[in-house]
Formats: C-alpha cells, structure tokens, sequence
C-alpha cells in the first residue's frame, strides 16, 4: 500500500463512521410505519385483490421520503421540534390545537398496536391483558433505564423481525405470469379497490411519524454535518418499508385464494391463518408472531415517545430520553400515561373497529394540516442553504396536496363506511 492510499482510506473510514453515526431516527420511524394498521391493509389488499395493489406501494415510496425530508430540513436547520416552530409560528393556541390532535392519533395508534400484540398472545393461549400488562412493563423498563441512542438500538433490532415477511412472501412462491397478468389490468372504476387503495395511502404518511423524526433528529443530537447521511437514511427507511409491506400482500395473496382474490379478511386470527397454511401450524404462526410483533413494538415505542415529546413541549420543557426519569417528569410521565391509557382502552374490550374509524379520521384531518405546515414552514422558517428552492417548492406542492387529498378521504369514508 503506497502513502497515498492511507489518507484516502482514512477519508473513507471517518465518512462511514460519520454515516453510521447519523443513522438511526429515519430507519426507526419507517419500520414502525410498517405498523398493525399497514399490515391489516396490505393482507386485506393482497386477500381481494391479489397483486393488483402492488404498483401503489412502490408509488408511494418518493411520498413518503419527501413528507420525511422535511422535517430533516426542519429538525436540522432550526433546531426545534415541529411543535415549537408552530407556537413560534403560529402562537400557543395553534401549538395547543395540533398538540390534541397529535395526541389522540397517537392513543388510537397505540390502542392498534396493543390490540395486535394481544392478538399475537391469544395465537399461544396468553390472555390478552397478561400480554398488554408484560409489554407495556418492559417497554417503560427499557425507555426510563436507556438513553436515547440505546432505546434507537433495541427499536431496530425489533424491527429486524418484520423481514420474516419477506422470507413469508419468498416461502409463497407467487405466480410471476399470474401477477405480471393482473398488474397489467388494475380495476381503478371499482370503489372498493380505490377504498382499499386509500386505506394503504392513509398507513404509509401519518402525524406521528413526521413528528417523530423532527424530534428523534434533536434528542439524538445531530447537525447539519448529518444532513446527508439522515437523508440516506430516510430513502433506506422508506424503500425498506415499502417492500416489506410488498411482501405482506404477496404472501397474503397467496395464501388467500392462491393469488387470485375474493377473500376477505376482519382479525389478526384470520391473517395468521394464512401464513400457517403457506408454512405449517407451528412455523408459520411463529414466523407471523415475529414479523408483526417486531413492527408493532418499534410503532408503540415511536408512538409513546412522540407522546412524551408533545407533552413536554406543552409544558415548555425540551424534555430528553438523557435526562433521569425524576428530572423530566412530564417526559417519563407523558410516556407512561399513554401506555397506561392505550393498555387500560384495549383490556377494556372496546370496540377495535369503532377505535379504527377514530385514529383514521385523526390521522385524516392532522395529516394535511400538518403537511401544510411543514411545507410552509420549510419555505419561511428554514435558512437559505435548506430552504426549498423556488422549482423544488412548485413541484413538491402539488405532491404533497395530492397526499394530503386522499389520507382525508380515507379517513371521511371509512368513518362514513
């Protein structure tokens, strides 16, 4: 090796450990957007329609990282939450407003991901509340014991698990004749295909996960040096997620009338019967208990933290998971209510479907608020080497418009349905 090299190897070694560094906020949030509710939406899609929904999914996937890049551009440029920049905006009652709505879509998204975890205990014989009342211990364990990069670690190992539906889809052997076939022929005057079609759209971009990312970018403390590497790692997130979500309507669908739909689906039980008929009793039930367990824990941590984040902002306190549980109380606090209260909803016995259509029509009339908000606030409140270009802001617009327009007919129809 000549001297030459070595300051270029040196080079190479502090960029990779740069980019290893920065990584984490975006990878964390789209594996919890592979959440219970996307994965319903994704077998639901592959058990009636086949592969006829798969284009959408990889459509979705420059929406997703465009709604994500901007609260990068927001987190890094400003250096506040997404919270903060709207009371400095806007005032306390606009911070106050979107604050309420946050938080309620983030009790119904919780409730959705306690109810799924359940669902995977009863699968075992394990009492739903024995279940809630474990996991929801261990997670405040983890979270008041950890700080905030050791919390970001145990989230992506969580998330390792959803590539059990990669292998699933692998294990189904689909029909590439039969899928080339109906892709070739999307039924786009159907009603119930475009319902099902915004139904997947309103479980790729929700309020919690774009607040999320702006305030993880913050805890975790990264800069402006990190720009780049938490770009990538916001594009790696969302086609990671993406196809993971691909690969749960491919298995769905061939499990459920070998790829040519007609089926539907109403429970947890009734899509993991399917993968225990791809794999067997035991294999598949297990494989299915990994993959969505993993998704739905990393979305429960995701949520809670955005909880505690929002709560603490409300106070007026820039709260951290490096802080001691007794010296941020309405953090730790905040986290362990929405725990307690979404356990407390589920064991309940309340109505899942009627809890559904609410986080929906939440998550519906948050969402274009919020990336309204994000839009306007990435033009005026960001300095000139991150503000958005004039070219770029007229094409992102009508983008983001268009987002917005379906994820707030999701939400009207379905609670109307």
């Amino acid at each position: 090796m000549n001297g030459a090299d070595m300051p270029l190897q040196a080079s190479t070694l502090r960029r990779l450990r740069h980019l290893l560094a920065a990584l984490g906020p975006g990878l964390v949030v789209m594996l919890a957007d592979t959440e219970t509710g996307s994965v319903i939406a994704a077998a639901q899609s592959g058990a009636h329609w086949g592969y006829r929904m798969l284009p959408l999914l990889f459509v979705l996937i420059p929406f997703l990282y465009l709604a994500q890049e901007l609260t990068i551009r927001l987190a890094l440029g400003t250096g506040l939450s997404y919270g903060e920049l709207v009371r400095r905006r806007w005032g306390r009652r606009a911070e106050l407003a979107s604050a309420a709505v946050l938080l309620l879509s983030c009790l119904g998204a919780l409730a959705t991901q306690l109810a799924g975890l359940a669902g995977i205990g009863q699968l075992f014989g394990i009492p739903a509340w024995q279940t809630i009342t474990l996991l929801c211990s261990l997670v405040l364990i983890m979270v008041c014991t950890g700080s905030y990069r050791s919390v970001e670690r145990i989230a992506i190992c969580l998330g390792v698990f959803e590539l059990a539906f990669l292998a699933e889809a692998w294990l189904a052997h689909p029909d590439p004749g039969q899928m080339a076939a109906q892709l070739s022929s999307l039924p786009l005057d159907n009603h119930d295909f475009l319902l099902l079609a915004a139904a997947n759209i309103g479980t790729c971009v929700m309020p919690w996960t774009l607040s999320y990312q702006q305030s993880a970018m913050l805890d975790k403390g990264l800069t402006l040096d990190d720009l780049k590497p938490a770009r990538m790692d916001t594009m790696l997130g969302a086609v990671l997620c993406q196809i993971i979500t691909a690969g749960i309507l491919i298995a769905a669908a061939a499990a459920f009338g070998d790829g040519a739909g007609g089926q539907s689906l109403d429970s947890i039980p009734d899509i993991a019967g399917g993968f225990t008929r791809l794999l067997g009793p035991t294999g598949g039930r297990l494989l299915f208990a990994l993959a969505l367990g993993g998704g739905a824990l990393v979305a429960a941590i995701v949520v809670c933290l955005t909880s505690a984040w929002t709560l603490g902002e409300l106070a007026g306190r820039r709260d951290s998971l490096e802080k001691h549980p007794l010296d941020a109380p309405w953090f730790y606090g905040g986290f362990a209510a929405m725990l307690a209260g979404a356990g407390a909803l589920v064991a309940s016995g309340v109505n899942l479907i009627k809890l559904s259509i609410v986080t929906s029509v939440a998550n519906a009339l948050l969402l274009p608020v919020m990336l309204a908000g994000l839009y306007w606030l990435a033009c005026r409140e960001l300095p000139a080497p991150l503000a958005p270009s004039r070219r770029y802001r007229m094409a992102l617009a009508p983008l983001l418009l268009l987002l917005a327009g379906f994820s707030l007919y999701a939400g009207i129809v379905g609670s109307l349905g």
